[in-house]
């Protein structure tokens, strides 16, 4: 199976692609995590995507799908995968469609008004030392700016500034909001509620899930 997390910035998709991978072992492939990892080893590809991240742009279709695809021929894919943060265009999409023709394809798209999008970035910070994030809405800190986990300290991300969050909004909907209506054309899209608790989406996201496993399997 080959689920899709669409939704803006902020919307959950990396927490509650997690949650799908611990339950259903679908291995989560996310964009923007293969990308941060090429700018910090600092590969040439990641010097270039870094510049474009931290405008909150969009980086070129063939440099993503290619990674995308490089990805999705390793063996934990074989039984399927989470996209998260892929397709982000209609290019995108139809690219991933030539790709893998195999997987059956679920779309889940995590909706959050822009507003809520813009309380919930603005207060994430990340551990420095072990990737851990935290929302400072939710999350009850032991220290101020000290990471439960390991210590480490929290400082927030370059795209998480209020200038880049209001950019990668207008990007979003200029750019990626149209793949909903490419979807909804489809019966394989599915909308759900991104506001409550953590439990409360993926609860959403597992009646959807199961629904599509149960049809798929008879």
């Amino acid at each position: 199976m080959k689920i899709i997390l669409l939704g803006a910035p902020g919307s959950g998709k990396g927490t509650q692609g997690d949650l799908v991978t611990k339950k259903y072992s679908f291995p989560r492939i996310s964009t923007g995590d293969l990308l941060r990892e090429a700018v910090a080893l600092g590969t040439p590809l990641g010097k270039e995507a870094k510049a474009i991240m931290e405008r909150g742009d969009l980086v070129a279709d063939d440099l993503v799908v290619k990674m995308v695809e490089e990805r999705i021929t390793k063996p934990d894919c074989a039984e399927g995968y989470i996209l998260d943060g892929f397709p982000r265009t209609i290019n995108q999409a139809r690219k991933l469609e030539n790709i893998d023709k195999n997987h059956q394809e679920v779309v889940i798209e995590i909706y959050l008004p822009d507003q809520v999008v813009i309380d919930r970035l603005s207060a994430r910070k990340i551990c420095s030392n072990c990737g851990t994030i935290y929302n400072l809405l939710g999350h009850t800190l032991e220290a101020e700016n000290i990471c439960n986990v390991c210590s480490g300290k929290l400082i927030r991300r370059d795209d998480d500034k209020l200038e880049v969050i209001q950019a990668r909004l207008k990007v979003y909907h200029e750019q990626t909001e149209p793949l909903v209506d490419y979807y909804k054309a489809k019966t394989n899209y599915f909308q759900i509620n991104g506001e409550g608790t953590i439990e409360e989406i993926f609860a959403r996201v597992c009646e959807v899930l199961d629904k599509a496993i149960e049809k798929a399997e008879n």
